[in-house]
């Protein structure tokens, strides 16, 4: 074990030894780069055992212009400093990670590659032998799962879209663009997972997937959700005026705030409740992993959104919180006429106008977590066995509970 009081009595040569040693490393690394530059060019020499194809691939890789390759790497090549970095707009080099601008962002991939799980983990076994019983469950509950299988089965792949397609290209922040890339993989599992339970439970495939075209109020969200997206899915959107600045800023409300801040809340609140009567567990058991990748995906919206914010304070006028008040009073709407047709009549311990009142909270919550009015006042949770698992107050404690078991995909307590 090295003493640090006898590190300093060594002696004026000892530590010009390794100062030395430290210029000639550098000294052999510079012969090291002439070297290896050397044995690179000699390496496109034109042998005696090469194809006419490979001559032709050398040949061609004669002219590439290495400046004009570098040319099209998105922002500036010198090394990006923090204060340089952006949510939107940046022209640093996204290709360096680090340094770190955004920690949460970070922490936030992080958090979400040790919360992996995949849907075969989970066994399905007593929820087919329920849902093939004909006294196994209610029509009310079986139209529950039909229906909210039908509506996230296709859900999910809307928000995979609009990320791979126009988010991740818009945010110009690498840290962040590592989630969201993180965030897209999560939108396939979850895709994964309800098409395993449709297929296990012997569903109709056609049916379940078509839903989002033939029942209306599960097309309607479909249809609210896709209207944001149109124009930034253009490969030719760019941002840096207000006006696109602010388009990009309503697709992240949308998709963050709304589709999966509040018309994802009445279908987990059914499922979940369904699990806890020991019914569908199986299907449960997915919807509650599901739940706990979004609750993030939703924190980490919520916090672009309002660095964007930050940064762009312009963007964030009266008519910018007018109308994004609005998209969420829309989906709110929305999700309670969902909730109406998912269940006309009361069913496992839960009615219609308790799951109004229920996403009126939910949607005074996504108000204010982007600094606008609540437009529900005095409206309480109907449903305090779902604050652990849904409501952001609690995932903090809730991941640092519950991660190891989540990790190893092990059988969810519904206590």
């Amino acid at each position: 074990m090295l003493n640090w009081d006898e590190f300093h009595k060594e002696d004026g040569e000892t530590v010009a030894r390794a100062t030395n040693a430290g210029h000639a490393n550098e000294a052999n690394m510079d012969r090291l780069d002439s070297a290896g530059g050397a044995a690179a060019q000699e390496a496109r020499a034109v042998t005696a055992s090469d194809s006419a194809a490979i001559i032709r691939a050398k040949a061609a890789l004669d002219s590439l212009d290495v400046a004009e390759g570098l040319a099209e790497l998105e922002g500036a090549s010198a090394r990006v400093a923090v204060d340089e970095k952006m949510m939107i707009n940046c022209r640093a080099d996204l290709n360096q990670l680090v340094p770190f601008k955004y920690d949460w962002a970070w922490q936030k991939y992080l958090d979400g590659c040790a919360n992996h799980w995949m849907p075969q983990e989970v066994n399905m076994t007593a929820d087919i032998a329920v849902w093939r019983d004909p006294e196994g469950l209610t029509d009310d509950e079986r139209r529950i799962v039909m229906r909210n299988l039908g509506f996230f089965s296709t859900a999910d792949s809307l928000v995979a879209n609009n990320l791979v397609l126009a988010v991740y290209r818009l945010i110009t922040n690498p840290e962040c663009r590592q989630y969201i890339l993180r965030q897209a993989f999560e939108e396939a599992i979850h895709t994964h997972a309800y098409q395993y339970c449709i297929e296990s439970l012997g569903m109709d495939e056609g049916e379940i997937f078509n839903m989002y075209h033939e029942i209306p109020s599960v097309a309607k969200k479909a249809a609210w959700g896709l209207k944001y997206t149109r124009s930034i899915s253009d490969p030719k959107f760019e941002t840096g005026t207000v006006d696109t600045d602010k388009e990009l800023l309503r697709n992240l409300i949308a998709y963050y705030c709304v589709l999966e801040g509040i018309f994802f809340y009445c279908g987990f609140t059914q499922i979940l409740s369904m699990g806890r009567r020991n019914k569908m567990t199986g299907v449960a058991e997915q919807f509650q992993y599901i739940l706990r990748d979004e609750s993030m995906h939703l924190n980490f919206g919520i916090d672009v959104i309002n660095q964007i914010k930050i940064e762009n304070p312009h963007l964030w006028d009266a008519e910018m919180k007018e109308e994004a008040s609005q998209m969420i009073l829309q989906g709110t709407q929305l999700e309670i006429e969902y909730a109406r047709d998912t269940m006309p009549r009361g069913v496992l311990g839960m009615n219609a106008a308790m799951m109004e009142d229920y996403l009126k909270f939910i949607a005074n919550r996504r108000l204010s977590q982007i600094g606008l009015k609540e437009e529900y006042p005095g409206t309480t949770n109907p449903f305090p066995w779902m604050s652990e698992i849904m409501d952001l107050k609690k995932e903090k404690n809730f991941f640092e509970t519950r991660v190891i078991e989540y990790q190893t995909g092990g059988a969810l307590s519904w206590d």
